[in-house]
């Protein structure tokens, strides 16, 4: 049985954030010794380490807990476990788009006649008449 502080060092996940996951639902309650400390398994290290990784590659809390649902049958075909993934590689792809228009539009107008006094300034001409912008941001 680990503390919540081993729990926290062996999966690199903070211990508010272990909490926060509990009261998700994402983790269970952790039993509690005769000292009232939370104890946890390795199968619930392995858990927090599992939700982490999601975390990290921006699945939100709500495909966390389908994941999660979905691994509880081993049966069952992947295609919603596909979908999920498909889902956040297409926002990436979407913000990835976006951030592309953005790193456009900066170098154009950080690359455009250049003033020496903010009264002429192109970045500031830019950002306060949308005639100069190029793309429109979201």
């Amino acid at each position: 049985m680990l503390t919540i502080g081993d729990l926290s060092r062996s999966s690199g996940v903070k211990i508010p954030t272990i909490r926060y996951y509990e009261q998700m639902g994402l983790l269970s309650h952790s039993e509690r010794s005769v000292g009232n400390q939370r104890r946890y398994t390795d199968e619930e290290r392995e858990r927090l380490t599992f939700i982490r990784h999601a975390r990290n590659l921006g699945l939100s809390i709500e495909a966390i807990r389908e994941l999660i649902q979905l691994n509880q049958h081993p049966e069952r075909p992947c295609r919603d476990a596909d979908r999920i993934a498909a889902e956040r590689l297409a926002d990436v792809r979407s913000k990835i788009k976006r951030l592309t228009k953005l790193e456009e539009e900066l170098v154009r107008i950080t690359t455009c006649d250049h003033s020496n006094q903010v009264g002429n300034c192109y970045v500031i001409r830019a950002l306060a008449s949308h005639d100069l912008s190029t793309h429109e941001q979201h």
